[in-house]
C-alpha cells in the first residue's frame, strides 16, 4: 500500500460508485427476499386452506416443510420463520411493493404484531416513505408514536370545530332571537363576530 501514489479524488469516486452499487444491490435484494417470503406464506396458506374456509389440523405441513427446507437450502427455515411468512401473507393478502420495498423482514415482522389495522397501516408506510431502521420503528411503537398523532390530530380538529360552532351560534339570528338578545344588542354582537375571525 505504500507504493500506491495517492488520487483521492478517483479513489473517493471509485468508492461512491461501490457503495451505491452495493446499496442499490441490498435494496433489490432485500425486495425480492421480502416478495419471496410473501410468495411462500401465500403458497402455505392455500396448502393449510385446501380450499376450505378453515384450515384441518394435524397434518405437520410446517414441521415438515421446515426440515424439508433446511435439508436442502441450509439455513432460513425454521418453523417459526416459516409462520411468519404465512403471517406475512394473512395479514397483508395484497402484496404491495412500494410499501415493502426497503423494509427489512425484520420490520415486516414487528409491523405484523401490531393489531391495529390503521396503525399497522400507518407504521408501514412511515417506515417505508421515512426508511425507518428498526431501532426506530421499535421505538416509535413502544412509545406510542401514532397513538400521540392521532390524539393531537384529534384535539386540533375538536379545538377548530368547537370554535366554529361558538362562533356560528352566536352569528345564528334565530338563537339571538330565541334568547330575547335586543335587536340593538343582536347588531353589535354580529359586528363584534365579523370582526373577530378567530374566534
Amino acid at each position: 500500500m505504500n507504493n500506491i501514489i495517492p488520487n483521492k479524488k478517483f479513489f473517493s469516486d471509485i468508492k461512491d460508485i461501490l457503495n451505491i452499487a452495493r446499496a442499490k444491490t441490498y435494496s433489490v435484494e432485500n425486495t425480492v427476499m421480502v416478495e419471496t417470503y410473501w410468495k411462500i406464506g401465500k403458497r402455505i396458506f392455500e396448502e393449510e386452506q385446501k380450499g376450505k374456509s378453515r384450515a384441518e389440523y394435524g397434518e405437520k405441513l410446517i414441521e415438515n416443510l421446515s426440515i424439508y427446507l433446511t435439508d436442502t437450502f441450509g439455513k432460513g427455515f425454521l418453523e417459526a420463520n416459516l409462520k411468519n411468512m404465512r403471517r406475512f401473507y394473512v395479514t397483508f393478502p395484497k402484496f404491495v411493493t412500494h410499501c415493502v420495498a426497503n423494509l427489512s423482514w425484520t420490520n415486516i415482522r414487528t409491523i405484523m404484531r401490531i393489531e391495529d389495522k390503521q396503525e399497522r397501516e400507518y407504521y408501514l408506510k412511515e417506515a417505508s416513505s421515512q426508511n425507518w431502521s428498526s431501532r426506530v420503528l421499535e421505538r416509535n411503537i413502544k412509545s406510542g408514536y401514532y397513538k400521540r398523532i392521532l390524539s393531537s390530530q384529534k384535539k386540533q380538529l375538536l379545538n377548530k370545530t368547537e370554535k366554529q360552532t361558538i362562533n356560528d351560534f352566536i352569528k345564528d339570528p334565530y338563537v339571538l332571537e330565541f334568547l330575547n338578545v335586543p335587536e340593538n344588542l343582536q347588531v353589535n354582537i354580529k359586528q363584534f363576530c365579523l370582526r373577530k375571525k378567530n374566534w
